[in-house]
């Protein structure tokens, strides 16, 4: 058997290792998914979806939780995309390429691996306490911001870098200046990956716990936020909450509520995925 022979064998291994774990993966992921579902999916109805949390599990529902949620991501998308892209778009185009912007670009990437509870803390210390802003929905939605920034940056540098350098070229030669560039050309051709570094980010946002507890997420709020400086409760901390409780009533309102959160999570990257196809067609017309 020659070298060439060997490294096919050897390829072919791999690839057949890879297919086995793949497969092994989902169909562990398939057995949760519906050990979750056959054991929540009656207790979804509309009272469960507008009733308020209760120490009986009968009665307990996820409406002040779905609704802290909704507005945590809402704060948390308005915060972060102008940052995050801001940011991704100043440091590909703008900044030199020096030992302190390499140093700087290392460090932001080796941030998006950093343990979400060390933004608990930083958040905790930050803006709960300096700041002053309290167990609020903005600091929970700051702490967030802070936990997705990096993901968004990377991401949009990313897609900064595979726009051909032709487009950009060919945008000075015709006159435009550095800003008409990046607005006219850059920015509609790396749309499609920016959205999904934005997709990825809010994804991995909706089901943060631990930042959230360090920073005053409320397990029981009997109401509905009604400003930025209000306690709130979201769902994953609903649900921690639940599957801590002895009552078998919790463990299967936990599984409904982790449907919900599935199906949230699933809408907003739907919505994301069907803006991002929609406009890269556009631009491909």
């Amino acid at each position: 058997m020659n070298n060439s022979q060997k490294n096919k064998l050897i390829d072919t291994s791999f690839k057949t290792i890879g297919l086995l774990f793949t497969y092994f993966g989902i169909a562990i992921l398939a057995i949760l998914l519906y050990k979750i579902v056959h054991a929540g999916y009656t207790r979804i109805n509309w009272e469960f979806l507008t009733s308020l949390p209760s120490r009986k599990p009968e009665k307990a529902g996820i409406y002040t939780a779905i609704i802290g949620t909704l507005d945590l991501m809402v704060l948390t998308i308005i915060i972060a995309i102008p940052i995050g892209v801001g940011a991704g778009i100043y440091l590909e185009e703008y900044t030199k390429k020096t030992k302190l912007s390499l140093l700087l670009e290392i460090n932001i990437a080796n941030l998006a691996g950093v343990p979400s509870i060390i933004y608990g803390l930083l958040g905790l210390g930050i803006f709960v306490r300096f700041f002053n802003l309290g167990e609020s929905i903005l600091s929970g939605a700051l702490t967030l911001s802070l936990l997705i920034l990096p993901i968004i940056i990377v991401a949009t540098r990313e897609a900064i870098k595979a726009v051909p350098s032709s487009l950009k070229e060919a945008s000075f030669a015709l006159g435009a200046s550095k800003w008409q560039t990046i607005q006219k050309v850059i920015l509609p051709s790396s749309f499609g990956g920016i959205l999904t570094g934005i997709i990825l980010a809010m994804s991995r946002a909706i089901g943060e716990t631990a930042p959230l507890i360090v920073v005053g997420a409320m397990a029981y709020v009997p109401f509905i936020p009604h400003s930025l400086f209000d306690s709130f409760s979201v769902l994953p901390m609903q649900i921690f909450t639940w599957t801590t409780r002895p009552q078998a009533g919790f463990a299967i309102a936990a599984s409904a509520a982790i449907i919900i959160l599935l199906i949230l999570t699933f809408a907003m990257n739907g919505i994301a995925v069907y803006f991002r196809n929609r406009w890269q067609n556009k631009l491909g017309k």
